[in-house]
């Protein structure tokens, strides 16, 4: 098989990962420090790398070249538990196969070594040139899980010149992270022009995007570039790229194939040169099946797809994201903190505007604060929406995160290696499913069973049991 080299100073996640890879027949050595990693590479010249990006000294990105330079065709599956947009463009332009995020499951680095051996030849390129260094700052914040794997998939998708069809709900930054991708690419040096085409009547709407020549209507006085034009060399981020009426994804899916766009009233093509980038919070495949949007620019939008996560599903950013929004708002002067009150509160409330939501009150209580230390009544009341669910009613989301936080203290306890967290699980939420649904039902086991799905002698066992 194999020569794996592990450079980790965790002692556990070192030792996990010789023995499953050795189970598969690799030879296995470990490291626990840029240095000692630089001395086995050069003794043990690995087939592979596993390199995590702290380590004691000098971090695992910054060494990445002379990795490189001592076994120029290993993959090296760069790992982290503190990723964030930078370090993930750094390990992709440093040449890193791969970006792991701490804590994966052992059957996943197992998949990754796999792809990496069989895919990566010695005459790959280093990943040098397959983007240039990263100039602005980072767009993006957040350091959770979901977010991490955001991140990874930009750095992946932004030196190329694929299309990106974002998704999420609204206000979890779909903009942003187009302009990230805009940001770290080779066209970051052209224009970054965005439009959003629900926003734009649909009489306008073919000449805003493909221009317009003198003469092709009423009004129509001068020579007009559309958007596609306005960004040759960079990119153009359509967002709500689902209000697009069907007679203009026709020519829009025709741009795209052909790479070349028609103004109105013009006789003759003119080639593009532009990255498109799309966004939606609508779910196009269901569009689709409602003959609103077509299924042949769907999938020429969606080579590369990059899914943005709601805020239920990044409580671990909120705080971040909070200090963040305030340091914008304070604009240079002195930074106001925050207490823990107000902390509580806003990682206690359902954020159905996600990120813009949070920013926006954040703001708001900046302003009412003074300058002082925000507290939670310096919060703006919750919004009344229509479909908002009633105070104290838990989300699809919220049910999900809750159940991940279960499972996470389930395993930091003792009795994490008894083997029976499905059968735990299961039973507290069937009970209080059940309990709640008779007590609903005044009682009645009858009707509590009909509500459920399940047959009144189902039922009464599991209130049994």
């Amino acid at each position: 098989m194999s020569r794996i080299l592990i450079i980790d100073d965790e002692p556990a996640i070192g030792w996990s990962l010789r023995e499953i890879l050795s189970d598969e027949g690799h030879t296995v050595e470990v490291a626990a420090s840029v240095e000692a990693g630089l001395e086995s590479c050069a003794r043990f010249a690995p087939d592979a790398m596993l390199l995590d990006v702290r380590l004691p000294g000098r971090d695992g990105i910054s060494a990445l070249p002379e990795f490189r330079s001592i076994v120029p065709g290993a993959p090296v599956v760069v790992m982290t538990a503190f990723g964030d947009l930078d370090t993930a463009v750094r390990a992709v332009n440093g040449g890193a196969f791969d970006y792991l995020v701490k804590p994966f499951d052992l059957e996943s680095v197992s998949r990754i070594i796999a792809r990496a051996l069989a895919t990566w030849s010695p005459q790959e390129s280093t990943g040098t040139d397959r983007m240039a260094a990263v100039g602005a700052g980072v767009l993006l914040v957040g350091s959770s899980p979901p977010m991490q794997e955001v991140f990874k998939q930009i750095s992946l998708v932004a030196p190329t010149d694929l299309p990106v069809l974002l998704t999420g709900p609204t206000g979890t930054g779909k903009d942003l992270a187009a302009r990230a991708i805009h940001t770290h690419s080779s066209r970051r040096g052209g224009p970054f022009v965005a439009t959003s085409l629900g926003a734009l009547a649909p009489s306008v709407i073919e000449s805003e995007l493909f221009g317009h020549v003198r003469g092709a209507f009423t009004g129509a006085a001068s020579d007009r570039p559309g958007l596609f034009a306005m960004a040759a060399g960079g990119t153009l981020f359509l967002d709500e790229i689902g209000e697009t009426p069907l007679d203009i994804q026709v020519k829009l899916l025709r741009a795209l194939e052909n790479r070349e766009v028609t103004p109105v009233g013009a006789a003759t093509p003119r080639p593009l040169d532009v990255r498109v980038i799309a966004a939606t919070n609508r779910d196009l495949e269901e569009a689709i099946r409602a003959g609103t949007f077509r299924d042949d620019l769907y999938h020429r939008l969606h080579v590369f797809p990059i899914s943005m996560p709601p805020l239920a599903a990044r409580g671990d950013d909120i705080e971040t994201l909070a200090a963040h929004f305030l340091a914008l708002q304070a604009n240079g002067r002195p930074v106001p903190s925050l207490s823990a009150e107000f902390l509580a509160a806003i990682r206690g409330r359902a954020w159905p505007g996600n990120v813009r939501e949070l920013k926006h009150a954040v703001e708001y209580a900046a302003v009412v604060s003074r300058g002082g230390m925000l507290g939670s009544e310096h919060l703006p009341p919750p919004p009344a929406a229509s479909g908002t669910p009633p105070p104290g009613a838990a989300t699809d989301e919220q049910v999900v995160v809750a159940v991940r936080q279960w499972v996470d203290a389930a395993l930091a306890s003792a009795g994490a290696e008894t083997g029976d967290l499905h059968a735990t699980l299961l039973s507290l939420v069937e009970t209080a499913l059940a309990e709640q649904v008779v007590a609903a039902a005044d009682g009645n086991r009858t009707a509590a069973a009909k509500l459920l799905g399940l047959d009144r002698a189902t039922l009464r066992s599991k209130l049994s049991r």
